[in-house]
């Protein structure tokens, strides 16, 4: 008796099992990566995006790209995903990951024809991964975090391959010194660089680019509430709230009863009153300046300037308000009441309000030791200055990492061509299968020099067999040669001051291979469910 076939997925799922599936995988990463191949080095293409509303997108940073790319294979957004967290995590190295793991990924598709297991190839991936980071961490030379120019230095090898080289030194010492106002070390010696919450960057088209600084305390887009309120103060008194000055409405539907006229009088007096109170607590501790995160009525606005001649900014963003406070001094209080003297900031040299191109901005500068700052970023248009930001943002992402983790390896693809050649000394005394995925990993990690030089427009078959034969000598003498990406050339990158820092390098290579692994192992796509 023939049997009816039994449908257990929808009939309408689309589905790949086996080699079907890797190879789909392998062909989505491979895709990925060569949209940002291009993107790589000193002498990068820029891509130009649309997104869905019409705007242009014009970058060469691997995250910026791949967020604007809508994709429809799960293992390319996986890949996408890789970007992301890399930028998250170190803020640099984004193209590098992508290019990585597509060519990791890439490498093995000849294994899997020849029916070696995806675990064989994943066990092998791991044991390389933990001779990576064991030599990376040997490689690493230790700086001196108490002068700039080594961490100026690092910083500047890393921006050359942005857009924002082209300003020489500007870009690097705004990240420089707004990672080191932001540098915090508590008694227990814990380090806390929180650049995302206290380095705010304020973008304002106009001005040129050498008007960028980042000013000794903060910024923001918010003008005094009363046009008679003083718009500069010298070292003011400062008092940060997040509770509205006006009358508290009721919670839920209250309702009132007049009987006569004079009640309707009496219970606008008594909202008056209330807010009055509120503004007494206020003056009580003399302040100059009163920022608040809610609404200010237009009567406790009257009072406040009749009584204490008080400046008011209202609606204040809360993390605004909180480096207003790590600038000034001055304690975030909830309740008027229970302001005291101690909750008063003194910390800031000045307050003024000026206008810069359309719109009114409150600066308070000249703070004493600050602990958040804003950058201020002028420029001929948006495209110039969202540019300019992402690079900012990856320099401030490396100089946070070096303060971290004081050590720094050789760039330029000197790094990735030395352990290339040392994972396949040590591929030798691997015994069995392992041995080839081994080499595969080696053989694709000379993929960073090699897409350096093909960038650079250098005759890439010479010039790496010239990096290979340099790092292959046997005395370790060559470990510091890499290809120059402006020069197209194969020099020192110790006597060109080409650095990487330790941290990039390392998250870059877990990143890549881990999530390479992860890929490797999936036998299975269901679609369409």
């Amino acid at each position: 008796m023939s049997q009816a076939p039994v449908y257990i997925l929808n009939k309408n799922a689309k589905r790949e099992q086996g080699k079907k599936a890797q190879g789909a995988n392998i062909k989505a990463a491979r895709a990925v990566s060569d949209i940002v191949r291009t993107t790589l080095g000193p002498k990068s293409m820029l891509k130009m995006l649309l997104d869905p509303m019409g705007g242009i997108v014009l970058t060469n940073d691997g995250n910026a790209i791949l967020r604007e790319i809508d994709v429809q294979h799960p293992a390319a957004k996986s890949m996408i995903e890789l970007a992301r967290a890399q930028d998250e995590e170190v803020g640099d190295g984004t193209t590098s990951v992508i290019i990585l793991a597509g060519e990791v990924l890439s490498a093995v598709e000849s294994f899997l024809e020849k029916d070696i297991h995806p675990t064989v190839i994943v066990n092998a991936y791991f044991r390389a991964l933990e001779e990576i980071v064991n030599i990376t961490n040997k490689i690493g030379i230790s700086i001196d975090l108490e002068k700039d120019d080594d961490i100026t230095k690092i910083v500047k090898s890393t921006i050359g391959t942005k857009f924002a080289s082209k300003w020489g030194s500007l870009i690097v010492d705004l990240a420089v010194k707004a990672v080191r106002t932001v540098y915090r070390k508590d008694k227990a010696g814990n380090v806390e660089i929180d650049v995302k919450r206290y380095a705010k960057i304020e973008k304002i088209p106009g001005g040129v680019l050498e008007d960028c600084e980042v000013l000794n305390g903060v910024m923001f887009n918010k003008d005094v509430t009363h046009p008679n309120m003083r718009r500069v103060i010298k070292n003011p008194r400062v008092v940060l709230l997040d509770c509205p000055l006006e009358y508290k409405k009721g919670e839920s539907m209250t309702n009132m009863e007049f009987t006569k006229e004079e009640d309707f009088r009496k219970a606008l007096e008594m909202e008056e009153t209330e807010v009055m109170r509120m503004c007494e607590h206020i003056l009580r501790v003399k302040p100059d300046i009163v920022i608040t995160e809610k609404g200010v009525s237009d009567v406790a606005q009257h009072f406040l300037l009749k009584k204490g001649n008080v400046s008011c900014i209202r609606r204040l963003r809360k993390t605004d308000n909180n480096r207003v406070s790590r600038v000034t001094g001055a304690t975030v209080v909830n309740r008027p009441e229970e302001l005291q003297e101690s909750d008063v900031g003194t910390d800031c040299g000045l307050f003024e309000v000026k206008k810069l191109g359309d719109d009114y901005f409150s600066f308070m500068t000249e703070c004493k030791n600050p602990s958040a700052c804003s950058i201020l970023l002028r420029g001929a248009s948006k495209d110039v200055l969202n540019e300019i930001e992402r690079n900012l943002h990856d320099a401030m992402g490396v100089a946070r990492n070096v303060l971290n983790n004081p050590k720094l390896v050789p760039g330029g693809g000197a790094l990735e061509m030395e352990l290339a050649c040392r994972l396949n000394e040590m591929s030798l005394k691997v015994e069995g299968v392992h041995q080839w995925p081994y080499k595969a990993l080696a053989s694709a990690l000379e993929v960073i020099p090699r897409t350096l030089a093909q960038n650079c427009g250098g005759d890439v078959v010479r010039m790496l067999t010239e990096l290979r034969s340099k790092h292959s000598a046997s005395d370790g003498s060559g470990f510091m040669w890499g290809i120059n990406g402006n020069s197209a050339k194969i020099e020192n990158m110790e006597t060109q001051n080409i650095w990487d820092p330790c941290s990039v390098k390392l998250q870059t290579y877990k990143t890549a291979i881990e999530s390479a692994c992860m890929l490797l192992r999936i036998d299975d796509i269901v679609s369409g469910i």
